[in-house]
């Protein structure tokens, strides 16, 4: 424990401290800039344009005894941290790769349980700049990612004048592992939330340092994708994120069915907790603490239904999300949240009414039929969710639908895949080697723009964008993101919106 604080210690001396004073208009903050910790060095970009600071710590590592333990105050260090390089990212079993997400989707550096460092890009003249702000977080399903990602690099969107910051957090038993000795042992008598914990500590690191490289703590948007997505609506339920954020961006991300089925209550968890201990050969949180990584995350003696993930622990996590926003206690901000063509999977019953919607001239085209329906269907589940959230929030929302599939003459079955809206979202088509053409150019410049909007003020709208329109109950339509951009019917018809809205909500 004592080495790996020292690493802190351990970082290049400056005879004398730089100061981050402002340099002439046409330059960036000097790279060397003060945090509440201490000094932290960054790198410019070529053009001059953008500064990036990379592994910059936001809480003690959770290492050793502070191991399923709420984030830790972190430590002063002396001299000047340099920031040039990506530090490990969470604990996790590396794949590489797994199509249909190439190795620029996941991870590729070091991993470790020391991870809870954050990454700042910022395209600042002076600090106190107040630009707004967006701290990003990463998906796969809370047992992998990072912030560290090639298509989350957020060089490109910090260019259109906005702080862009991606973060690590704590995965897999690591970050959600619920036990009766670790509620017994938590002021608050929860346990397994460790992961967001770890979400909230970065948002307050945030708060409290961003505004000297040129951020504005009051105007910070968080976003997510997948699980990361998730995580964002875990923060809007979640008390003791109250005031950190000012939006929310939720891709793949926001339905109108129960986050409970997803989520178990604390005691359930907890019990899974205790046979995921006896799985492993101990009886006690001590000597789990005791174990290493490698053993911990080993699929040994592991039932397949053990799985970490958020809990309902009436602390962090009051409730499932479509409860605590039916009783209007959420965060409320702006709202943009939306889905991928090529995710969707039809859900619900066929008969004769489905096959008269969708099979009118015979069953000749099952598999497009079943395809289109699967879409309708994601489309009027995000608007239920908005219905429902409109009757509490007095901010607005907006609904998207991606289209555009990546250009990959290997894979053209992949389509607008999930998470393939990601390189468009960060303008970084450059991260992949696909055939890009001009069309794709415009997606990412168009689609890139909107998400910079929506951070500095709640509206996707803007100058030269085709308009989108803020969610009305009575507007059945949803944004179409791709080579057609502009809105478009949640679903083909009266008829079919009628039949999903009942198929839907006969899941409740």
């Amino acid at each position: 424990m004592k080495k790996i604080l020292k690493l802190y210690g351990a970082i290049i001396f400056s005879g004398a401290l730089f100061i981050e004073s402002c340099a002439s208009k046409h330059q960036l903050i000097n790279p060397v800039v003060r945090t509440e910790n201490g000094y932290v060095k960054g790198l410019r970009n070529k053009s001059q344009t953008v500064t990036v600071f990379k592994g910059v710590p936001y809480a003690a590592p959770p290492v050793g005894q502070f191991r399923w333990r709420e984030p830790q105050p972190l430590q002063q260090w002396k001299g000047v941290l340099n920031a040039d390089t990506f530090k490990a990212s969470a604990f996790q079993i590396k794949q590489g790769s797994r199509l249909p997400w190439t190795k620029e989707f996941m991870v590729q550096n070091t991993i470790s349980e020391d991870c809870l460092y954050l990454n700042i890009w910022t395209p600042a003249i002076k600090r106190n700049q107040k630009l707004a702000v967006l701290v990003f977080i990463h998906g796969g399903a809370l047992i992998e990612g990072s912030g560290a990602i090639d298509v989350y690099n957020g060089e490109e969107l910090s260019k259109q004048g906005i702080v862009v910051v991606t973060i690590n957090y704590r995965l897999g038993v690591f970050g959600f592992l619920a036990h009766p000795e670790l509620s017994a042992e938590s002021p608050n008598h929860v346990s397994g939330n460790y992961g967001l914990l770890d979400q909230i500590a970065a948002l307050k690191w945030v708060r409290a340092n961003i505004s000297a490289f040129g951020g504005n703590p009051q105007r910070v948007t968080i976003g997510g994708q997948s699980a990361g997505a998730g995580s964002v609506n875990a923060l809007i339920i979640s008390p003791q994120a109250a005031g950190l954020f000012q939006g929310a961006i939720t891709e793949s991300g926001t339905r109108y069915r129960s986050d409970r089925q997803f989520m178990p209550m604390l005691a359930v968890a907890e019990k899974e907790g205790v046979k995921f201990a006896k799985a492993k050969g101990v009886n006690s949180i001590e000597m789990l603490r005791e174990m290493s990584a490698e053993k911990l995350i080993a699929a040994d003696n592991i039932q397949p239904s053990i799985h970490f993930g958020r809990v309902i622990d009436g602390y962090y996590q009051p409730d499932d999300i479509e409860k605590v926003v039916a009783e209007g206690k959420q965060n409320d901000t702006p709202l943009l949240n939306g889905f991928n063509a090529d995710e969707t999977t039809y859900t619900g019953e066929k008969g004769p009414t489905f096959d008269s919607l969708y099979y009118p001239t015979g069953r000749d085209r099952v598999n497009t039929a079943e395809k289109l329906a699967g879409q309708e269907q994601y489309r009027v589940n995000a608007h239920l969710w908005m219905e429902l959230r409109g009757k509490t929030a007095k901010t607005n929302g907006y609904e998207y639908f991606f289209t555009r599939a990546i250009p990959w003459p290997e894979h053209p079955e992949f389509g607008a895949f999930h998470t393939s809206e990601i390189p468009y979202v960060f303008n970084n088509l450059k991260t992949l080697n696909r055939p890009w053409s001009s069309i794709d150019s415009l997606v990412a410049k168009r689609m890139s723009s909107y998400w910079v909007n929506f951070v500095k003020s709640g509206n996707p709208n803007g100058k030269g964008l085709p308009n989108w329109s803020a969610f009305q109950p009575a507007n059945e339509e949803v944004m179409e993101i791709g080579e057609h951009t502009g809105m478009i019917p949640i679903a083909g018809s009266i008829g079919r919106i009628i039949f999903l809205k009942k198929q839907l909500l006969k899941v409740k």
